[in-house]
């Protein structure tokens, strides 16, 4: 296989390559992100009016809505719409949606791309991956994830947050933010009690919670057992999957083409796919299949 890196691979793109790659669309933004809210309504409006089996539409809205993660992150990055604002305003709304504050997802995600896989600097290593079959099972619950989460929204917004990927220039925005983010979430309970209602739980809370072990596993297939490399291509997996879960994830699973590119808006990594297949070192045929091997090298 050949040994060209993430720097070389980028090294010898044309500018005409470079301009097509990472060029930015609101059309394309707003299709996307308008046929998953679509997905997301037809398997809500049933719950909402409580048709027979509806709870076995509770795991697939879940799903549906957990994954708004991913248009969290393309928009964090700026790559979701080519218009400031609406990376702003989606980047926002579903970090709302999904509990991660947006402003404090952008430079934590971005410390992770500065140093992706660096055990003493990445800080998706700061909490260890699954090294037991128990810790797997938990890791997949979501606990953990929940409980750390709660709790740095609780520290940033008493503004005693110490975070080393947080510069000193943004502390206050994170603080402002974790403040406003708490605020809305006791408006939300606010209002379901006082009309009596329990709508944001069955179409929001419970969902939610059971779609995040699949967000775990997703997720737990971009790094997990690559070399701690600084190789993009290596250091990152790419996952090939159904056309259902590359447009549930935003063509996320394009995942080592979007570390060696970050700027490679979501609807262009599979041209880029093509540029660097040859390339890649790491990569899955499915998350089924990398979650049953990782489950069984546990055992």
């Amino acid at each position: 296989m050949s040994e060209v890196d993430h720097r070389s691979l980028l090294a010898g793109l044309t500018a005409e390559q470079r301009r097509e790659l990472t060029g930015l669309s609101d059309g394309k933004g707003i299709a996307q992100l308008t046929s998953h809210l679509a997905l997301i309504s037809v398997l809500a409006i049933p719950i909402a009016l409580g048709i027979p089996y509806w709870p076995l539409l509770l795991v697939p809205l879940g799903i549906a809505i957990i994954f708004l993660f991913t248009a969290l992150h393309e928009s964090v990055h700026g790559t979701a719409f080519k218009s400031d604002w609406l990376n702003r305003m989606i980047a926002h709304a579903a970090g709302f949606v999904v509990f991660v504050p947006a402003t404090w997802f952008r430079y934590f995600h971005f410390a992770h791309h500065r140093h992706t896989h660096d055990e003493a600097l990445d800080p998706e290593l700061m909490s260890p991956k699954p090294a037991t079959f128990w810790q797997y099972v938990k890791y997949l619950s979501g606990i953990p994830m929940w409980i750390s989460l709660t709790k740095s929204l609780f520290v940033n917004a008493l503004a005693r947050g110490h975070e080393d990927f947080v510069p000193d220039r943004a502390k206050q925005q994170v603080v402002t933010e974790a403040r406003l983010t708490f605020l809305f979430y006791v408006l939300c309970l606010a209002v379901s009690i006082t009309l009596a209602t329990d709508v944001l739980v069955w179409l929001w809370i419970v969902p939610a919670l059971l779609g995040q072990p699949f967000l775990r596993a997703y997720l737990l297939a971009e790094h997990a057992r690559c070399p701690h490399v600084a190789n993009m291509l290596e250091n990152t997996r790419t996952t090939f999957t159904t056309r259902l879960m590359r447009f549930l994830a935003w063509n996320m699973p394009y995942h080592a083409e979007h570390h060696a590119y970050p700027i490679v808006p979501f609807h262009k990594l599979p041209a880029f796919h093509a540029i660097a297949q040859a390339h890649l070192k790491e990569t899955e045929r499915g998350y089924i299949r990398f979650n049953r091997k990782f489950m069984s090298a546990l055992r």
